[in-house]
């Protein structure tokens, strides 16, 4: 595992970085509350996994078990649908629409999606009257695009790369009109993207309020750094400068790591990881511009470190995939690099189990 300590810590990159202007959401209490009139809002459960914290030489190991959210098997149900559901309450609040179930009306939103994003924006968008548009690659199994055109999703398949199936995205919107809803931000489109990561904020609000002493670290997966800078948010908001934040990536797609080491966003192209949500060769700008300033280290894990979680996982009862087990991969395998992260006996770690098995 290759682990770097962010040198930017607290002053953020350089103004010559590039980075696109603007900063993450940390308006939690905005995004608890808009999300607590959904039907379907619920805490998920924050795990208290004794016998793994022992395994791993730690005091005490808390996973927030993001698996059953609103019934989607993902934290990204959080994301597109919160961020419909803003642009819905915008428009009763300003006049436009007479109520959130027609909101949107008349209105197509978009994304390319390898997995959740586009299952998040499938199930959200109808809920406030407007069309879904998935894009998808060709190494896309069909089984998802059924679920997607089973929640009223029109799929489009563009291209052999999670890449070509945004550009695809970026055309299609342009020409028809439609709104573009990434999960990841660069220059020239910040907002959307941002409105996603707001909604990620309800994890660590709800995590607040279930655990009673602070973590010593929290590790967190990273394919495009949404997730990661949002739980990154709710660390630094609930317990400051006391926790240590570790962001974790596959290391066939370290774009958070690589820009990192770059002081500015870059591309770390590489092969295909079976970390497939988070296989994603660039990083949000808004993300990396928090992350820049807040994290403490970044990893890089290997598809079998993470394969060999997985498997240790469902022998505790805990099904999920390579991506959603890639934050307690870091700890399950930080080997040589347990002392240098500042892991001891008596570090208490929160980890985040961000989806369900394929097939769940």
């Amino acid at each position: 595992m290759k682990t770097v300590k962010n040198p930017w810590r607290d002053n953020g990159l350089p103004e010559q970085a590039g980075l696109a202007q603007g900063r993450v959401s940390e308006d939690a209490d905005g995004a608890h509350a808009l999300y607590g009139q959904c039907p379907k809002a619920a805490p998920t459960p924050l795990l208290n996994a004794s016998a793994l914290a022992s395994g791993f030489g730690i005091a005490a190991l808390h996973i927030k078990d993001e698996r059953g959210r609103m019934g989607l098997g993902s934290f990204k149900a959080l994301g597109a649908a919160y961020a419909i559901a803003r642009e819905a309450s915008r428009k009763v609040a300003e006049g436009a629409a007479g109520s959130l179930e027609t909101a949107l009306q008349g209105m197509t939103f978009a994304c390319a999606s390898a997995g959740n994003h586009g299952l998040s924006l499938a199930a959200g968008a109808p809920l406030f009257g407007a069309q879904a548009a998935v894009f998808v690659s060709e190494t896309v199994p069909e089984a998802f695009a059924l679920r997607l055109r089973q929640k009223g999703a029109r799929v489009i398949r563009a291209g052999q790369t999670y890449e070509d199936s945004m550009a695809e995205a970026q055309r299609q919107a342009r020409d028809f009109g439609w709104h573009l809803l990434p999960d990841s931000t660069w220059p020239g489109l910040t907002e959307p993207g941002r409105d996603v990561m707001e909604g990620y904020l309800i994890m660590g609000s709800e995590i607040a309020g279930q655990l009673d002493e602070p973590p010593t670290h929290v590790f967190l997966q990273a394919g495009v750094g949404g997730l990661a800078a949002a739980c990154a948010v709710s660390a630094r908001r609930t317990w400051g400068d006391r926790v240590t934040i570790v962001v974790v990536e596959p290391d066939r797609a370290p774009a958070l790591q690589a820009s990192i080491e770059a002081g500015r966003p870059v591309t770390a192209p590489g092969p295909v990881s079976i970390m497939g949500r988070l296989d994603c060769k660039e990083p949000s700008h808004l993300a990396l511009g928090y992350l820049a300033e807040e994290a403490d280290w970044f990893a890089a894990i290997s598809d079998e470190d993470a394969s060999d979680t997985v498997a240790m996982l469902a022998e505790h009862g805990l099904s999920t995939t390579p991506s959603g087990a890639a934050g307690i991969s870091a700890l399950h395998h930080a080997g040589d690099a347990f002392e240098a992260l500042g892991l001891t006996p008596r570090s208490r770690v929160l980890c985040y189990l961000s989806e369900g098995p394929e097939d769940g």
